[in-house]
């Protein structure tokens, strides 16, 4: 079941949940623009099939907030927003590991490999490198079971696996994480569930296309490891 937090003509706000693609594949698994084209059947019956127009990504084991353009009009609006980085996006990240610093930023050079389908930091002039930035800000850290910190991200850049890459980077990999994070590289980790990265996509705020009014809208984190945290759990 589609869950919408807001939707108009030009809109729709949906939470994203884990396991799902954010936008259309090859594959014969459900997608968030398939569902969210059924959605728009089952409201209004008109003939052909419904514009959903794709403004950002989330990788498949993330959950999180995410606006679709209902129109083309909409669509070039909120791309213009990413682009220039007034849609902010913040997230919540469970990494291993305590954080040196209690906010910082993070700016560097990532390289995707398409084939692999994974990304590196590389060298500043690397050939088809693109320059990545976020901000962080430690919410609450715990040692037990394991020495955890939750951190809150904002996303200056849109690149691939972005905050995974960066955190891992600095040898703080995200819980969870099968591509990045060596306790679960390979498979699955002794008594840990898999499939799923612990961050999530929790507050969206854009403004909107037609109205000019500022938007924001938050949903909290799946996975039980979030709510080790008291920020979460007390919330």
């Amino acid at each position: 079941m589609l869950e919408v937090l807001y939707e108009d003509r030009d809109v729709i706000v949906v939470r994203k949940p884990v396991g799902m693609e954010s936008q259309s594949t090859s594959s014969f698994a459900p997608d968030m623009v398939s569902e969210i084209r059924k959605h728009i059947h089952n409201l209004c019956t008109s003939p052909g099939e419904p514009y959903v127009g794709v403004i950002h990504r989330l990788d498949k084991p993330v959950s999180g907030v995410m606006v679709y353009a209902r129109t083309r009009k909409a669509a070039a609006s909120l791309s213009k927003q990413v682009q220039d980085g007034t849609m902010r996006k913040m997230y919540l990240a469970v990494v291993c590991g305590r954080t040196v610093d209690n906010v910082e930023n993070f700016v560097d050079y990532l390289l995707k490999d398409s084939r692999q389908n994974l990304s590196k930091i590389v060298e500043k002039g690397t050939t088809g490198a693109k320059r990545a930035e976020l901000r962080y800000r430690v919410v609450e850290k715990t040692e037990e079971p394991e020495s955890l910190s939750l951190v809150e991200v904002e996303l200056f850049t849109g690149r691939h696996h972005q905050i995974r890459v960066q955190f891992a980077g600095r040898g703080l990999p995200l819980w969870g994480d099968n591509r990045y994070n060596p306790a679960w590289a390979g498979g699955k980790k002794a008594g840990k569930p898999a499939g799923s990265v612990a961050l999530s996509a929790y507050r969206l705020s854009f403004v909107h296309p037609s109205t000019g009014e500022l938007m924001t809208f938050e949903a909290k984190p799946e996975g039980e490891i979030f709510y080790r945290f008291d920020f979460l759990k007390n919330g």
